[in-house]
């Protein structure tokens, strides 16, 4: 279990009437940022604190893995100058019993802040290039008692989307724009709807490279998932969504753990495994044996989408 606090100033609205936190993948010159790395070593289970105009409001618990997810459309014209592409993780948030300022008690919190990557200045001031911290859980439990809310509450952690369906309702919601405002002509349009299922033209595509599910074996193509490599849902253009070399046929199972970022590829072939897994899951799924620890040799530009999916969709 692990501490974070968020400063999220312009998204707190939407953030907390929606249920998550989410950020960019990277700055926007390009580079990383450890306040957005941050976001994919959130786990289910851990806490969370909300700083937004300068108080502490609301706390909550993490209810989903992070996922590779585009900016939601709620935030409008903020942040037009971040990435479209980032990390969504959701969270069942509660408001704090006595809302309060940290400026006004940092001389009780200044000794708890972190050494590194603090979310606030020492003098209590918002740290303004800082989204998402870790904190300790010496720091989350003053917290707890300035704010008198406590982390086994009463919370509730809304269940009824699983990590697969949150994705399933986005890409819902990407292909009505899609069809909506599409500029291509309808065939087309279709090809790129229809390859959001690992179907039609895509599935051609994936099968020019591949064929079987290179970690269980399975070579019944009617038993295999086209999969993307870079996610439908942040691809930017629709030859990336319909590239043959954006696609794996994986197993259902295998599959769901690729999308899902609990399993990835290095460009040899390795097969690198979450620590989200624990060792007699990694075993029932039959990802311990041999023959898929090293899945063979991919193409250049296999390894070009591979590489966007270790960085950006893997939960290292």
């Amino acid at each position: 279990m692990a501490f974070w606090w968020v400063n999220h100033n312009q998204t707190s609205k939407q953030e907390i009437a929606g249920g998550y936190v989410w950020s960019p993948k990277c700055q926007s010159n390009g580079r990383r940022s450890q306040f957005y790395d941050f976001m994919r070593e959130m786990r289910v289970g851990d806490f969370i604190v909300s700083f937004s105009h300068a108080q502490i409001g609301h706390f909550g618990i993490v209810s989903g893995l992070p996922l590779s997810a585009p900016k939601p459309d709620e935030f409008g014209k903020t942040g037009e100058q971040w990435s479209l592409d980032g990390w969504l993780v959701r969270v069942a948030w509660e408001k704090v019993a006595h809302p309060f300022r940290p400026k006004d008690n940092i001389e009780h919190l200044r000794p708890f802040l972190p050494k590194r990557y603090s979310p606030i200045q020492e003098n209590g001031n918002g740290n303004q290039a800082a989204y998402l911290t870790k904190i300790d859980e010496m720091l989350f439990s003053e917290l707890e008692q300035l704010g008198s809310f406590q982390r086994n509450g009463n919370i509730v952690v809304e269940h009824e989307l699983d990590d697969q369906a949150f994705i399933e309702e986005v890409e819902d919601q990407i292909a009505t724009v899609l069809i909506q405002n599409s500029p291509i002509d309808s065939t087309e349009t279709d090809a790129i709807i229809k390859a959001r299922r690992g179907q039609g033209r895509f599935r051609q595509n994936i099968e020019q490279f591949e064929d079987k599910c290179r970690v269980s074996g399975v070579r019944d193509k009617r038993l295999l998932i086209g999969s993307h490599i870079k996610p439908w849902r942040v691809c930017e253009t629709a030859e990336e969504r319909l590239d043959g070399a954006n696609g794996l046929l994986l197993a259902p199972h295998i599959d769901r753990l690729f999308d899902l970022g609990l399993i990835t590829f290095g460009d040899t072939g390795t097969l690198f495994v979450s620590d989200c897994l624990d060792q007699e899951t990694i075993d029932c799924l039959g990802l311990s044996k041999p023959e898929a620890r090293e899945v063979g040799t991919f193409t250049s530009n296999q390894i070009a989408y591979l590489s966007y999916h270790r960085d950006n969709v893997f939960l290292g």
